[in-house]
């Protein structure tokens, strides 16, 4: 079946994987018009259709300082045990909701902490949210399998203590780390006893990189942090010339190093230029192991069905395209080897032949 045959409802039917995707970035706008009423805070609107386009428009502006600058309301309402729980517990459900199967969801705990809660509390409490929408969604016949990546904050000093929390709640629904926020300035390696702590503690790790700031970042998380995947990753075509690979990305591909790559969020921070010529299909088509993501589903207004949609009706995908970079993904998934081939095997690729 060729791309121009697939239309929607089908890839909603598909199941998905999404390594890539912030909490604070996926809430419902209603929640968010709720929570901030609860907990007195003002928002540009309080309809909840006009605060979605609200979010779209503001994310549009090219750059990425500004569309990070948009969390301010969503990480308003996510200051108290009442709208973590509920937070998270919808964030499992929209994705059950859209086919995903697998998700690695991430979040900077320290950015929940101004309504009294440590960052062990948020850690525990948005784990107990996961736990009751996946209990929900397994009831409902959609189960999805949902992991979480702590983050720690590159511009502030508390990535340390976010490495730590990873550690200590490994056994606990905690799969890995990620650094956060404003890449140009803020490089990898300022939190170098981060990244030395949890490999020293065998807990896998992403850093965002290539996406603000160009191959140097890119070259500095793997080489010098030693990150097992790269958030975006976008920039690492400064490193392919006319097909030819140079040192960088040849080490990359040849390893088998996923890219957490966002074609929508790339357009609004500027880092790409369309959805047809995201770096995506490039580097898919010259053997990267590119992974699709969402990023920020309420920020960027989208979901893993309209990322795959777009990228069959602007960049020529096909069936066999979208199977490929959800594989890719659980190639590359911080659970088990055991587990990653169980999804692959007995719900991703007999999912495909059935929605096909």
């Amino acid at each position: 079946m060729t791309a121009t045959r697939v239309d929607a409802e089908v890839i909603r039917r598909l199941p998905k994987a999404v390594l890539h995707d912030h909490l604070d970035g996926g809430l419902r706008p209603a929640t968010v018009v709720e929570l901030a009423e609860t907990v007195g805070h003002t928002l540009p609107t309080t309809d909840p259709d006009e605060l979605a386009a609200w979010y779209v428009e503001a994310a549009n502006s090219g750059d990425l300082v500004r569309y990070i600058a948009t969390f301010e309301h969503t990480l308003a309402v996510l200051q108290t045990r009442e709208g973590l729980l509920r937070a998270a517990e919808e964030y499992v459900l929209d994705l059950a909701a859209d086919g995903v199967v697998y998700a690695e969801v991430r979040y900077a705990p320290e950015l929940n902490t101004t309504g009294g809660l440590a960052m062990a509390e948020v850690v525990e409490t948005v784990q107990e949210g996961l736990a009751a929408g996946m209990a929900k969604a397994a009831a409902a016949g959609t189960p999805v399998r949902v992991g979480t990546l702590l983050c720690g904050m590159r511009m502030f000093d508390r990535v340390r203590e976010a490495a730590d929390l990873a550690v200590a709640f490994r056994d606990a629904g905690v799969l890995g780390f990620d650094i956060a926020g404003a890449e140009d300035g803020f490089p990898p390696a300022d939190h170098l006893d981060a990244f030395e702590q949890l490999r020293r503690e065998s807990v896998p790790f992403t850093i965002h990189a290539g996406e603000a700031h160009g191959l140097p970042s890119i070259h500095q998380a793997l080489q010098v942090c030693g990150a097992q995947r790269i958030g975006h990753g976008v920039r690492l075509t400064e490193d392919i010339v006319d097909g030819k690979l140079g040192r960088l990305a040849g080490w990359v591909r040849d390893r088998r190093i996923a890219l957490e790559m966002c074609p929508t969020s790339n357009l609004q921070t500027g880092c790409a230029t369309s959805i047809a010529e995201h770096p995506i299909t490039a580097l898919k088509d010259l053997g990267f192991r590119v992974t699709l993501n969402t990023d920020n589903r309420l920020v960027s207004g989208t979901t893993m069905t309209r990322e795959m949609s777009l990228l069959v009706e602007q960049a020529g995908w096909t069936v066999e395209d979208l199977r490929t970079v959800t594989v890719n993904a659980l190639k590359s998934a911080f659970i088990p080897f055991d587990e990653r081939k169980a999804l692959i095997e007995d719900v991703v690729l007999p999912g495909y032949e059935a929605a096909l």
